[in-house]
């Protein structure tokens, strides 16, 4: 039996979500990434809310430039939003996506801004 990419992508998904959550003080950094967006939600598992949003589409985001530049900005954005809401440490949950390209220039630009995970 074999798997389609989104089937497969949603067992490891899933395998992650098993371990990585989040909470109030420490919520956890979610990434989706369609073919031409990036899209990054910090969310309280525990009370099932989202806290912030940002993604590529955002008007602060300069989208101009390759997508793991556009990433970048995203987790930059994304940072700050994070840290002007008082949060300063996350969980990063990676989607089921490998950690390379969009997804680790989005973790990298984060970390640079100031978050910590």
């Amino acid at each position: 039996m074999s798997l389609t990419k989104s089937e497969r992508r949603q067992r490891i998904k899933f395998r992650i979500r098993k371990i990585v959550s989040g909470t109030a003080t420490k919520p956890r950094l979610s990434v989706f990434r369609s073919n031409k967006e990036i899209y990054a939600q910090l969310i309280d598992d525990l009370n099932g809310v989202t806290l912030l949003a940002a993604s590529s589409r955002d008007k602060d985001v300069d989208a101009k430039g390759t997508n793991v530049e556009v990433a970048q900005a995203v987790g930059k954005l994304v940072a700050e939003k994070a840290l002007k809401a008082g949060i300063d440490t996350v969980t990063f949950d990676r989607g089921g996506y490998l950690y390379h390209g969009r997804i680790k220039s989005l973790a990298e630009g984060a970390r640079a801004a100031g978050l910590k995970f």
